[in-house]
């Protein structure tokens, strides 16, 4: 898995159209091998990360929990923490 692509549901605000466009472009990416595509496949790239968008956010909004809401900010501070107590 990229470790670029954030969990995004169950959060609190909830994940916004930017966020889950981010993580369709690093899913294309990472499966396509292209940070940038050239002309000729800019096309299929476009169309690949908007069709993943589309299907993320349809994924998202069907998903159902009854786990309380995480707040975006604690997580944040977690992981932080990690990343020091790993990296120092």
């Amino acid at each position: 898995m990229c470790r670029n692509i954030r969990t995004l549901f169950n959060f609190q605000p909830p994940a916004t159209a930017t966020e889950v466009e981010a993580a369709a472009m690093q899913y294309v990416r990472k499966v396509s091998g292209f940070r940038q595509p050239s002309q000729a496949n800019r096309d299929a790239f476009d169309e690949a990360v908007r069709a993943v968008a589309e299907a993320t956010a349809a994924l998202l909004s069907s998903l159902v929990t009854s786990a309380p809401s995480r707040d975006r900010e604690v997580e944040a501070a977690r992981a932080m923490a990690r990343a020091k107590a790993r990296f120092g």
